[in-house]
């Protein structure tokens, strides 16, 4: 007998050369090197789709086999326990690496975006708020002024008040966000294009099986984390915790090397890889669980029990490594704790539902001109200029964001500000309150006040930062520098929610006795929350961008320690989803992945057309026959000319021409690597040498040269489906499963083939798009 692979084929390949031993009889045998695997069989080219059934298989033949051989010797058990511990063990490392990365990525953007408006006299390493906290002249009412911190006004000119310092300390600014725009964009460009950008979309498309060589490299890795830190310090609208998610994957990437189990599978590569995703969002918001819950909902193709649990450890230990690093000086793992826990009332899901609505009529708004802007930036010359795109977009955004304090301070200071409740001892602009005769103060609650007139500019200045960042975070988004879209959509709804909850603050304080408030909002109470608002607006706009739910209002109870507002939080994220989907289906990583032509079966739409395989399948009627290999009549140069003529990465080998019966499916990419082996290998395998993928070979005539056994590398189960299947239950298939191709059959003979590619194009004509942007570009 000839050891043949299993039922799927022969996955890390093997095959490809014989060599001769003596059968039972002593009749010379051919015989497969199977023991001798050839390198590179079974593996994919770039921008290819991995067979998950293959892979798969692959796996469960690699793991029959440690539990066969552990119960051999002690040193098998030990190999066979060190396999099974070996997942963990790489959860661990990515923990702590993406960990550490964001720790780093985290003090030294708050250390550089500090630069841009000063230096520490102590020490230029020191960021404003650390330089103060060593000095002992720092008063209550001036925590920001220090001796040891001085602006460049300070330095340059000797002073920081009148009409020249301000021109000066505007000019530094400006200089600073260019130079560091400037950076990231040109590191971007001469090292690591795919740096750019947010990476989720790609990253779900990776994860669907696509693969895109380097984009999880280590280059991508060093200059991502290097110009995320340039990009977050110029200023820009953008924030950093999309581009950390890619951190994170690169580095389950690099560390997947380290394990056989990982590095030579595809698909175990990606369990690997939705945990980190998970990681990444564990860090950049210090909410564990909201990451794990964001993997399984928004990136992940497929999910097993097992890789939640792993996600689960690996986004711990993740959230510790941060938390020891401490980033933010506060003991806190999270970026906006929230001190109030004032209740809510049922009447506020009122403007809470509002903040919904206004959250999902701004994410499809957004969304939509977005696009429009990055096709733009695709069709027309605009692409082509991508540093000065990039510089003339810091430039817009430093010069008017200087003149206001709210987007003057970088996005998360503006969000912690919005969330944050006013106390007797906040002196900051929206907690100027007229201050009224309190008789009994609570502990932590302060009675509705009037406004105060700091209020009411600061009321201005947060519309006009409202409109800003509304604008600029469209532009921004997209552009070849490394851009997240959570903190920018965050701010816009966070001082939505802000200016509304003013509002709704001081209608309370002078109608208290309106049919609304009389129930619940006496005079001297402390009714309304503002900070509750803006925490509600940023989840609302947040949803409306990206269509999360679940892992969205995990996040936000994380981000902000907020337990007791989950269900404004589910409300608002609710409606926004709601609102956004009705004047738009996709949220703006599909939108994204649409535009770039990645081959991502979207598993949250539903194919409604009545048509069938043959519609789809190709050959069409007026198209040459399909390309086949017979099992056992083709020369080694026919099927090389076979290849050489065509660009499909795969063959069904059939019977014989005239009979059309199936007998397996093998790669282009295989088929290439084993008849190279063979020709180097083997002795006398030439251009007349036959090609057999049969059991056994027949008898050759005497002068012949030896034939070429290549069964081991054949599919022996590809996938079929006859004429007559319904799309809808082919486009199922094709998603569970993660094929790659299909062969369609008709009473057991071929017709044709369906391959992913073919699919999206169908759907994207049944829905008249261009089926040709389906196409990788």
């Amino acid at each position: 007998k000839f050891r043949s692979s299993g039922p799927s084929g022969l996955f890390g390949g093997n095959g490809g050369s014989y060599g001769v031993g003596n059968g039972p009889n002593g009749v010379p045998k051919l015989m497969d090197l199977l023991d001798e695997p050839v390198p590179g069989v079974g593996t994919y080219e770039d921008f290819n789709t991995i067979d998950w059934v293959r892979e798969k298989s692959k796996d469960r033949d690699r793991h029959r086999e440690i539990a066969t051989k552990s119960k051999e010797s002690t040193l098998a058990l030990m190999k066979s326990i060190s396999d099974a511990f070996s997942g963990w063990l790489l959860m661990l490392l990515v923990g702590l690496m993406a960990g550490a990365l964001a720790g780093g990525i985290d003090i030294s953007a708050h250390w550089m975006t500090d630069l841009k408006e000063g230096v520490c006299l102590n020490g230029f390493w020191f960021n404003h708020e650390h330089c103060c906290w060593n000095s002992n002249e720092t008063t209550f009412q001036e925590r920001d002024k220090c001796p040891n911190w001085k602006s460049w006004a300070e330095l340059i000119v000797g002073t920081n008040d009148g009409p020249f310092a301000y021109i000066m300390n505007y000019l530094m600014y400006v200089c600073w966000a260019l130079l560091f725009s400037f950076l990231a964009v040109s590191l971007v460009r001469a090292f690591a294009p795919y740096a750019c950008g947010s990476g989720i979309p790609e990253i779900k498309t990776i994860l669907s099986g696509f693969i895109i060589r380097g984009y999880l490299g280590k280059w991508t890795l060093m200059i991502k984390t290097i110009t995320l830190v340039l990009a977050v310090s110029s200023g820009l609208s953008l924030g950093k915790e999309g581009p950390l998610v890619h951190v994170a994957c690169c580095c389950g990437n690099i560390l997947c090397h380290l394990f056989t189990k990982y590095r030579r599978n595809e698909a175990k590569r990606r369990e690997v890889l939705s945990a980190a995703a998970a990681v990444g969002v564990s860090v950049a918001f210090g909410a564990p669980i909201g990451g794990v819950l964001f993997s399984l909902e928004e990136v992940s193709y497929y999910f097993p029990l097992k890789t939640l649990w792993r996600s689960f450890f690996a986004a711990l230990v993740a959230a510790f490594t941060l938390r020891s690093i401490n980033p933010f000086g506060n003991s806190r793992l999270v970026l906006f704790y929230v001190e109030f826990h004032s209740p809510w009332h049922l009447l506020e899901l009122i403007p809470f539902i509002l903040l919904g609505i206004f959250g999902g009529i701004w994410g499809a708004f957004f969304i939509r001109a977005n696009i429009a802007w990055c096709r733009r930036r695709k069709t027309t010359r605009l692409g082509h200029y991508p540093v000065l795109e990039v510089l003339v977009v810091t430039a817009v955004t430093a010069l008017l964001a200087f003149p206001n304090s709210y987007t003057r301070m970088s996005t998360s200071e503006l969000i912690s500000e919005l969330f944050n409740d006013c106390g007797l001892l906040d002196s900051s602009q929206l907690c100027n309150y007229a201050n009224v005769s309190v008789t009994k103060i609570s502990s932590d609650a302060l009675p509705d006040r009037p406004a105060g007139p700091d209020v009411y500019t600061a009321m201005w200045q947060l519309s006009l930062a409202l409109v800003f960042k509304m604008l600029i975070t469209v532009v921004t988004f997209g552009m070849k520098v490394p851009s997240g879209l959570f903190i920018p959509s965050m701010a816009v709804g966070a001082i939505a929610g802000r200016l509304l909850g003013v509002g709704m603050e001081q209608l309370a304080y002078y109608h208290h006795d309106w049919v609304i408030f009389r129930g619940w909002c006496s005079p001297g109470a402390d009714c309304i929350t503002p900070g509750l608002y803006a925490m509600v607006g940023a989840a609302a706009c947040l949803g409306g961008v990206t269509r999360m739910t679940v892992s969205l209002v995990v996040i936000m109870f994380e981000l902000t320690g907020g337990l007791e507002y989950i269900v404004p939080l589910m409300a608002a994220t609710m409606t926004s989803k709601w609102v956004a989907d009705a004047l738009g289906r996709e949220g703006i990583y599909e939108a994204h992945i649409r535009l770039n032509g990645y081959p991502f079966l979207e598993s949250k739409e539903e194919f409604s057309h009545k048509t069938l395989a043959m519609d789809v399948m190709r050959p069409r009627r007026s198209d040459p026959p399909l390309s086949v290999i017979t099992q056992d009549g083709m020369s080694v140069e026919e099927v090389e000319s076979l290849i050489a003529e065509t660009s499909y990465s795969g063959f069904p080998v059939v019977v014989s021409h005239e009979s059309q019966r199936l007998v397996g499916f093998v790669q282009r990419r295989d088929l290439v690597i084993s008849i190279e082996n063979a020709r180097k290998r083997q002795e006398g395998v030439v251009s007349a040498s036959r090609i057999f993928f049969t059991e056994y070979t027949p008898p050759q005539p005497p002068n012949s040269p030896p034939p070429l056994k290549l069964r081991g590398i054949m599919d022996l189960s590809p996938f079929t489906v006859t004429d007559h299947t319904a799309m809808d239950i082919v486009v199922d298939i094709f998603r569970k499963l993660g094929l790659r191709q299909c062969l369609v059959t008709h009473n057991g003979r071929l017709l044709g083939i369906i391959t992913k590619k073919d699919i999206l194009k169908h759907m994207a004509q049944m829905a008249n798009r261009d089926p040709d942007s389906i196409l990788f570009n």
